[in-house]
């Protein structure tokens, strides 16, 4: 027998109080079972799982048909596992022999909501979205999880990243400043990072006016700076890290080592164990040392 309040065993003096009255608030799944009954030992878990997911929008009741004989006879149970699902104090739905956990779902889809995901699905999930370029699916998600918890780290910072995506540098500002403690800080630099970029590229000239410059010169140090935070800007990392690694070997001393210091911030904006990241960073020692 389940430990939740959700799970519980029933017999002929608690079926009307158990499934029958408790089906006008909630779904009821019944499950009748008997011991002998190898099947029903195999779907009597997944039962468990599912209803337990739902978080108490859906109970099961489970019946040891070789005991409860006058529940089996009243609603005329003829084969084991047999389930059947109650609301409103009538049979709705149900399925005779073992069932995978897909079509389960399915048949309990239209009576009962499907439960939240939980917060770290979510988040994976944004993340992935995130990845994918899709940033209005991501910020919808986050906005969803910031709504039940507005002090998640992880979350907010994603979320700040979205809204800078977006072109809404302030917002994404401001959801950064409220991110709290040292936990993500790596995270909480990379966000800062690409929001640096995105702004610095409002008062930057036009990628085609630098490639011109460059291929008039292509020792305009400026021009390839500019070029690489434009690339940044993009998210065309390799690219701009390339351009970033050649400018330093050219000319270390330009604008007080901003091309290593910037090469640090893409560092912290991709992650350590970013592919990128872990070939750069091992470029640029080499051509420190």
């Amino acid at each position: 027998m389940s430990a939740t309040p959700y799970i519980f065993d029933v017999t002929t003096t608690s079926f009307e109080q158990l499934v029958i009255e408790n089906s006008f608030h909630k779904p009821v799944l019944v499950d009748f079972w008997a011991d002998w009954c190898s099947p029903c030992k195999a779907l009597m878990p997944l039962l468990a799982k599912i209803a337990e997911g739902y978080q108490g929008e859906l109970l099961l009741a489970k019946v040891n048909c070789d005991v409860e004989q006058d529940i089996v006879m009243r609603f005329g149970i003829r084969s084991l596992p047999t389930v059947v699902l109650f609301k409103d104090g009538q049979p709705v739905d149900g399925f005779a022999g073992a069932q995978p956990e897909s079509a389960i779902r399915a048949m309990l889809q239209p009576h009962v909501a499907e439960p939240a995901a939980p917060q770290a699905d979510l988040l994976e999930s944004a993340r992935a979205q995130y990845a994918a370029g899709e940033i209005a699916a991501a910020e919808q998600l986050l906005q969803q999880l910031l709504t039940e918890d507005n002090q998640n780290a992880a979350a907010l910072i994603l979320y700040a990243r979205c809204l800078a995506e977006r072109g809404a540098p302030d917002e994404a500002q401001a959801v950064l400043d409220a991110v709290k403690g040292d936990e993500h800080k790596q995270a909480l630099a990379g966000a800062r990072a690409q929001l640096t970029f995105l702004r610095q590229v409002a008062s930057l000239p036009e990628v085609a006016e630098l490639k011109t410059r460059l291929a008039q010169d292509a020792a305009d140090d400026e021009a390839a700076y500019q070029l690489a935070i434009h690339q940044l800007s993009r998210q065309q990392y390799e690219v701009a890290l390339e351009g970033l690694l050649r400018l330093f070997m050219r000319n270390r001393g330009y604008a007080d080592d901003l091309p290593r210091k910037t090469l640090v911030q893409v560092f912290d904006l991709l992650g350590k164990e970013h592919p990128l990241v872990i070939n750069y960073r091992r470029k640029l020692y080499q051509a420190l040392y």
